[in-house]
């Protein structure tokens, strides 16, 4: 067995090791908005419930391990003693993936992730519509763990609302784990669903995806596609050019002869294929060729 002491290891492999090793985690889906009203999504795996009564959940937005600066979502908190814990189940989880991309202040992660703002009843931070769980709270506290990078920040949560949908209640009111089907977060790419075991995301483009909003309202509106798929295609680092579009259509036309005739109902089909073994550069060409 191979021993570490935290102080002689770089941060960054500290944290890989910690991750790695406690997991798999639960996902605190935490909507916020700023002094202006802004709203801000994001994503945090240091998070659980920590009392029933009073209801209290406990997440911790870490410091930057690469430059040591804070968060949107913790500085909002700050601002607003306010947040929606969203839950992510498997149907959202590659649009709650892209919008943990570094998005400026002020951009809107809802709009970038292809998600629905719901207005919460009791606070002013805004609800995902999509999740099927969402925890309305009040924060009770922040504890500042430390100043260096990868130091976390404990924020104490009070739920002051619960809304649950209805397809995920039992008939005792309970909550159907199966239905639910929620996904939490294990060590480096990887991610695990409750009835599947293991799966991995790729982790969000540092140079950040053009986001769901960059994408034609085919895509977005389609019947076929479903989140996770727009959620693939909005991490692309940019949209394909005419000519690699045209190229690529050349080269699949003997595989597809009519696919220039195609309706978008066929083209969204085939997409999805390409989405289902991770071709994403094939599928949004496809689904952009004329």
């Amino acid at each position: 067995m191979t021993t570490f002491e935290p102080k002689d290891l770089p941060v960054k492999q500290l944290h890989s090791l910690l991750l790695d090793a406690v997991a798999p985690r639960p996902i605190a889906f935490a909507s916020t908005v700023d002094e202006q009203g802004r709203p801000n999504l994001s994503p945090f795996s240091f998070f659980n419930v920590f009392s029933a009564q009073p209801p209290i959940l406990v997440f911790s937005p870490a410091r930057r391990i690469r430059d040591n600066t804070t968060k949107h979502t913790l500085e909002n908190i700050k601002a607003t003693k306010e947040v929606v814990i969203n839950v992510v189940n498997y149907d959202i989880v590659q649009q709650m993936s892209l919008s943990s991309t570094e998005y400026a202040e002020g951009i809107n992660e809802f709009v970038k992730a292809g998600l629905t703002m719901v207005s919460s009843e009791k606070i002013k931070s805004f609800r995902v519509g999509e999740s099927p769980v969402q925890f309305e709270c009040k924060v009770n506290e922040i504890i500042e763990l430390g100043r260096h990078a990868g130091a976390g920040n404990l924020i104490v949560c009070e739920v002051v609302n619960i809304h649950v949908a209805n397809e995920v209640l039992n008939e005792d009111l309970t909550i159907n784990q199966e239905i639910l089907d929620l996904v939490a977060r294990a060590g480096g790419s990887y991610y695990t669903r409750i009835s599947k075991g293991f799966f991995e995301i790729p982790k969000p483009l540092r140079s950040r995806g053009i986001g769901v909003d960059a994408l034609p309202e085919h895509i977005k509106n389609s019947m076929i596609l479903t989140g996770n798929d727009i959620g693939m295609l909005g991490n692309s680092e940019a949209l394909p050019t005419r000519d690699s579009i045209l190229k690529f259509v050349n080269k699949v036309s003997e595989r597809y002869p009519n696919i220039k005739e195609m309706s978008h109902r066929e083209k969204h089909k085939i997409a999805k294929n390409f989405l289902s073994f991770g071709d994403v550069d094939s599928a949004l060409k496809l689904l952009l060729s004329e």
